[in-house]
């Protein structure tokens, strides 16, 4: 395992506190305010170890009531909302300096058989023979203020390349779409669990972006703001984050001073593992 892979998951295991009461440290990527697929992952985190092992991550919906202040711990608190026959539901509220700044309702499932249908993979070259979004950002680097650097060039975890390239500093209209390979940077261990809420916390990446396509605006400029209200997201089929996955994403709709972006997850065999739905202020000030 990688040792910036190991980090992250480090970051993703909690303290216990209490009953269903739970600290998380906090990750200073750069953000203005706290990276929210941090706060997905520890919160679905925190929710795992009240649900039964057998009883497995099917969909989450969350929203964001507050930026979060990466210089400072998250404290996660667990209501076990209900336990069925065959699904358990808890909703879980993260804290900082006493305020609440993000919810989330997560639902967890017995295995089961059932019916089987999915919409197909697209088309798309693999990504053995495509950059990474590292090496991409990298041709900017003279062109970019060395106060960004931290932020945009920091070695990530997780491994992107993205199947169009984008160029953020002089961005040209395109169609409202960005599909992008992805896996982590070493070997899982094999629970399967870690591999969802870690797909949770990568799932927030490249996503909100894609709204901006169509406008040929840069989200880089310094008086744009970019921050996601909700996020919600559903798995379907089980996969290992060690092997690449194609986040396929779209946006439908930009109105109001929100963009809606939704994502579909294939595995390298076509499965369909996982979608996503997110909505988020993008502002030119």
């Amino acid at each position: 395992m990688s040792k910036i892979l190991n980090q992250l998951l480090g970051l993703l295991t909690l303290e216990p506190l209490d009953d269903n009461l739970f600290i998380g440290q906090s990750q200073d990527l750069g953000f203005p305010a706290l990276f929210g697929g941090q706060v997905i992952g520890q919160a679905l985190s925190a929710a795992k170890q009240t649900v039964e092992p057998h009883r497995s991550l099917h969909s989450f919906h969350c929203y964001f009531l507050l930026p979060g202040d990466a210089k400072k711990a998250v404290t996660y608190l667990v209501d076990i909302t209900r336990d069925g026959k065959s699904f358990s539901t808890r909703r879980v509220q993260a804290m900082q300096g006493g305020k609440v700044i993000f919810n989330l309702m997560a639902s967890f499932q017995l295995g089961e058989q059932g019916f089987e249908h999915q919409d197909p993979m697209p088309d798309v070259p693999g990504p053995d023979n495509l950059a990474s979004m590292h090496d991409l950002h990298l041709k900017y680097k003279p062109y970019i203020p060395e106060a960004m650097h931290a932020t945009i060039f920091a070695e990530r975890p997780i491994e992107f390349r993205p199947v169009k390239e984008y160029d953020w500093l002089n961005p040209q209209k395109s169609e409202p779409r960005n599909q992008v390979w992805m896996r982590v940077k070493g070997v899982m261990p094999d629970d399967l669990r870690i591999h969802k809420y870690l797909l949770a916390y990568a799932s927030d990446y490249n996503f909100l972006p894609t709204a901006m396509h169509p406008h040929g605006q840069s989200v880089w400029a310094a008086n744009f703001q970019l921050a996601t209200i909700d996020h919600a997201m559903w798995f379907h089929r089980d996969f290992r984050f060690d092997d690449w996955l194609l986040y396929d994403m779209d946006s439908p709709s930009a109105s109001g001073g929100r963009g809606l972006v939704r994502g579909k997850i294939f595995n390298e065999q076509g499965q369909l593992v996982a979608s996503t739905v997110q909505e988020g202020v993008i502002r030119q000030r």
